[in-house]
């Protein structure tokens, strides 16, 4: 099978080439800037803002399922219209699509939402996140939306690194104390996202750890097993602060994870003392 990952040399898009390579597929993928370095992938690039470009790199691969795992932040042009952009030339080339979408699409009103609850975006990102999932399950109907929160795994995490530096004291700020999240392991949610692509099943699901924390409860965690000093590490309220977006978001993803063979661990269970990199999941990767 061929397989192509959309911004492949991100954080989850690596992972994402590196299970698929691994167990044997043809894979192409994407990069904006720099190519990965996973070997046994073929490398594209590509900016989802050009409709063009997107045609031709997926005509070219011809590929048997894309995932798009890029991501533009709140810049609308390549979260939102990137997005769609692939979408067009997916259900044209015929396509299996996976669009990897973010808990970013809630206000937090409800701080429990399960698949079946509506985007009502407060942020920028957000709002280009939700607009990217109705585009792609109106332009691609057998599409599959997989919503995820906070990625953590192998020390290289936005999140992991930022608890090094403020522990370092090599940059200034704090972790939210009221910002909570359900943080998934990196290794989790790329195999949970190929079981996913390869069922060919439809709809939005949820991919997320089951513990909730706030983003200073996660760097403690995370601080305990670096064996750092989490009591230096700065806290902070987001409800201080001039930032937009949500404050309490908790995925529910038992629906989803009763369908899935892949078990989505908690952050208390990945982050118990582990090194990084090692991985407890119950099944192996189903691809």
């Amino acid at each position: 099978m061929k397989v192509l990952v959309i911004g492949g040399s991100g954080f989850l898009g690596t992972e994402l080439v590196r299970q698929a390579t691994a167990a044997g597929h043809e894979t192409a993928a994407t990069f904006a800037s720099r190519p990965g370095r996973t070997p046994g992938a073929a490398w594209h690039p590509l900016d989802v803002r050009d409709p063009a470009r997107v045609a031709r790199v997926i005509t070219d691969v011809a590929p048997s399922v894309v995932i798009n795992a890029s991501s533009g932040n709140s810049d609308w042009e390549v979260t939102a219209d990137g997005a769609i952009h692939v979408a067009l030339v997916a259900v044209e080339q015929g396509c299996r699509l996976v669009h990897v979408s973010s808990d970013a699409v809630f206000s937090g009103v409800h701080v429990h939402y399960d698949e079946s609850c509506l985007p009502d975006p407060v942020s920028p990102y957000g709002a280009a996140k939700a607009a990217a999932e109705t585009a792609v399950r109106l332009l691609v109907p057998g599409a599959a939306v997989a919503r995820t929160s906070l990625i953590i795994g192998h020390g290289r995490s936005v999140h992991e690194r930022m608890v090094h530096a403020l522990a370092a004291g090599t940059r200034d700020g704090v972790l939210f104390t009221d910002d909570i999240r359900c943080p998934v392991h990196v290794e989790d949610l790329a195999a949970a996202l190929w079981e996913i692509t390869l069922s060919d099943t439809a709809g939005v699901f949820h991919l997320a750890g089951p513990d909730a924390l706030s983003r200073h409860d996660l760097g403690a965690l995370i601080a305990r097993r670096e064996g750092l000093d989490g009591a230096q590490l700065p806290a902070g309220r987001r409800a201080d602060t001039s930032l937009p977006g949500a404050l309490d978001v908790r995925l529910d993803s038992r629906a989803t994870q009763e369908r899935l063979q892949t078990r989505l661990r908690g952050a208390r269970e990945f982050l118990r003392g582990d090194g990084p990199g090692v991985n407890h999941r119950d099944q192996v990767s189903p691809i």
